[in-house]
């Protein structure tokens, strides 16, 4: 908005080691200077770009060296300048001081990259250069401990105020008795003694981290990141993290091994983050989780869920804790203190998703003012879920695990793999085409991984029944009821109609179970999943994915990683394969289920692959092929033209909306589309009582012709 605002801060640029030299504060003489020119100093230079340049003849003796500096200070005060220009006018040593002060500068990094484990003594100097600066990578996106596992009082008061105020007042004598300094083990033990189950929640997901920041590539518009280490109004010590949810847990997941005490920490921050309908936000901070909204203005802002965020990130958290401290997380079974992040999103019914497996989600205008206006009142914990009596809803670990878990397994077609249908792909943005019509392999290795690692830990725990939500173990029964009455599929290869069945199981189960949640909330009404009932549904989970683990193996012994469904009618659905890819070989070596010799079979012909690169003894993610040239691109051929009585008649018309034919007779797309969205957009557009009919007689196969 319009206001008045000065900058109080500036860069500031300076020099030391040059005498008698001229100072340019633009690049307005440099062309003077090229040519031998005077130069003329520069004091004061407006509506120029700024810069600093030297200008000084200097003479060298033989065998002698001339050692100067030009330094630039960012987001200085006149307090500081006055502090710069002071050394400078004392002509003391600059340049001691300045190598001084840069020498301070590496020990401190070396300090914070060294709590991380980034120091690595081997014989090979590149593998330790190489490891220290993925550590430095990796401590700059998902931050490092301030000090070890010490925690000061003043930041875990404040951390505690923004989360939720009411546990902040209720829990005034807790806090004021505290040490300044205490350890993570100390508030452990707090919480685990603690009866409110808000203030145990909160006091086991803290992490006093620093150096963290946002990562992204800094072209796009929509990365703006900065690392904050203290505060620019009193220098007092900042710790704090944010970062997109699959950089933060991919780098904890590297921190845990320095930190192992704070997996807990790391694993419930994770769930809680996560939503009934198990899906996250899409960027996690100390203060909570944000998400993203629609900006009318923003080309760029969109909403959705990437499908691989919810499975191996956690699976590997788990695993961890297991090794660590077998049996921890069987102690969480019982415990109702895990929560549900309440995102303004709505997927779609499956029936509509069906429709257009492309437009599944709805941003929620009203919810997002509302838990806007709750967070504002209460603190970050007013963006959390809600059950029907306003109050936050709790559940325990084994609802949080089934709710991920189903909201994959509810997307599973037989052979195909995880449908993803959450208006955003995975890791990788090049599949971001994928969108709607893919179908992740990847995804389907990572979660029979995490079946069979749950499948251990539930036989280990004596209890028989797990209480969870009525509405989850409804859900819950249903996708075990399709699973078991579809088994006899699994004796061969699954038909067009077959898949589609299963699919329609499992999806309408899924589309159930949120649509109830969307309209009422959680009645907070619980149930119980008895121990046979889990392991059971476990057990055929497992055989389904085998199945089409088996089903995506290639003739070359490598294994597909993304598939194309395509819903061929109302009865089926069918799956073509893409190129392999190098993630889905990573992923099914991953799984669990492929033999020592079936792996060995598939290394063996990854260096056979176009994967291989010999020149680097590596791989690509990608085969390296040749592209179709633009000139063999948007030809239709004569035979489809023919075939189509629309076609033929807009030529006949002269209408260029669609059709248009060039001077040799050869017949393309309007050059204007960029995808078959663009073409039913201008079969829409046609004139209704012209071309109607025929519109909707041709239109899929237009919309073939064009794919092809």
């Amino acid at each position: 908005k319009a206001e008045p605002s000065e900058a109080l801060k500036a860069t500031v640029a300076w020099s030391t080691g040059v005498e008698n030299a001229k100072y340019l504060v633009s690049s307005l003489q440099l062309d003077a200077f090229r040519r031998g020119e005077e130069i003329k100093q520069e004091v004061d230079i407006k509506a120029e770009k700024g810069a600093y340049f030297l200008s000084a003849d200097v003479v060298l003796k033989a065998n002698s060296d001339k050692t100067w500096m030009i330094i630039a200070n960012v987001n200085q005060s006149m307090v500081n300048i006055s502090e710069i220009s002071e050394l400078i006018n004392e002509k003391t040593d600059l340049i001691a001081k300045i190598q001084e002060d840069i020498a301070l500068g590496s020990k401190r990094l070396l300090e914070l990259n060294g709590a991380s484990d980034a120091l690595q003594l081997t014989a090979d100097k590149l593998r330790n250069t190489r490891h220290f600066s993925n550590t430095l990578f990796n401590i700059m996106r998902g931050g490092i401990f301030d000090d070890g596992y010490k925690i000061e009082k003043w930041d875990f008061v404040k951390y505690l105020e923004k989360a939720n105020k009411k546990v902040f007042k209720k829990k005034q004598g807790l806090l004021k008795g505290l040490p300044e300094v205490f350890t993570h083990g100390h508030l452990k033990s707090l919480a685990k003694k603690d009866e409110d189950k808000n203030f145990k929640r909160l006091a086991i997901e803290y992490m006093p981290l620093k150096f963290s920041r946002r990562h992204g590539d800094p072209s796009r518009p929509w990365n703006q990141f900065s690392i904050n280490t203290t505060n620019e109004l009193d220098g007092s010590k900042i710790l704090d993290y944010e970062g997109n949810w699959r950089d933060i847990f991919q780098n904890w997941e590297a921190l845990a091994h320095s930190y192992p005490e704070f997996i807990e920490s790391m694993i419930h921050k994770f769930l809680n983050a996560t939503t009934f309908d198990g899906y996250n936000p899409y960027r996690v901070t100390k203060d909570g989780f944000d998400w993203e909204i629609i900006e009318p203005d923003d080309p760029w802002s969109y909403i959705g869920y990437w499908g691989d965020h919810q499975i191996i990130y956690l699976l590997k958290f788990l695993e961890f804790i297991e090794h660590h401290y077998p049996n921890e997380l069987a102690t969480y079974f019982k415990q109702d203190i895990f929560v549900y992040a309440n995102v303004p999103y709505k997927i779609k019914s499956y029936a509509d998703i069906l429709t257009n497996p492309k437009d599944t989600i709805e941003f929620d205008q009203e919810s997002d003012e509302k838990i806007a206006q709750k967070r504002n009142e209460l603190g970050a914990d007013g963006a959390l879920l809600r059950d029907e009596n306003y109050f936050i809803y709790k559940v325990n670990l084994v609802e949080k695990l089934l709710a991920t878990v189903l909201a994959k397994v509810s997307n599973f077609i037989p052979e195909g793999g995880i449908w993803m249908n959450t208006q955003r792909p995975e890791w990788n943005d090049a599949n971001n085409a994928l969108v709607g019509n893919g179908v992740s392999m990847v995804t389907l290795y990572y979660l029979r991984r995490f079946l069979n690692f749950l499948e251990g830990v539930i036989k280990n725990v004596p209890d028989d029944d797990n209480v969870v939500s009525k509405e989850l173990a409804g859900f819950f029964n249903k996708v075990l009821s399709t699973l078991n009455e579809n088994e006899q599929i699994l004796s061969g290869k699954v038909s067009d109609k077959e898949r589609k069945t299963v699919l329609d199981g499992l999806g309408n189960a899924g589309s159930a179970y949120r649509t109830g949640i969307y309209e009422h909330g959680f009645s907070s009404d619980k149930d119980t999943i008895s121990k046979t009932d889990l392991l059971r549904f476990l057990e055929i989970s497992k055989k389904y994915l085998d199945h089409s683990i088996d089903a995506n193996k290639r003739d070359d012994n490598l294994y597909h990683a993304y598939n194309i469904m395509t819903i061929e009618n109302d009865s089926e659905i069918s799956i073509s394969y893409l190129p392999e890819m190098l993630e889905g070989q990573v992923a099914v070596l991953s799984s669990g289920y492929i033999s020592g010799e079936a792996s060995l079979e598939l290394l063996d012909a990854l260096k056979s692959s176009a994967l291989f690169r010999p020149d680097q003894y590596s791989y690509i993610l990608y085969p390296d092929k040749e592209l179709p040239r633009f000139d063999v691109k948007n030809n239709i051929p004569s035979k489809k033209v023919e075939a189509s009585a629309l076609l033929q008649q807009l030529l006949k018309d002269g209408n260029k909306q669609v059709i248009l034919q060039d001077v040799q007779g050869n017949y393309h797309f309007n050059g204007t589309f960029n995808n078959a969205k663009s073409l039913k957009e201008a079969l829409s557009q046609l004139p209704e009582e012209q071309y109607g009919g025929l519109v909707a007689e041709e239109k899929d196969l237009l919309l073939g012709t064009f794919e092809e």
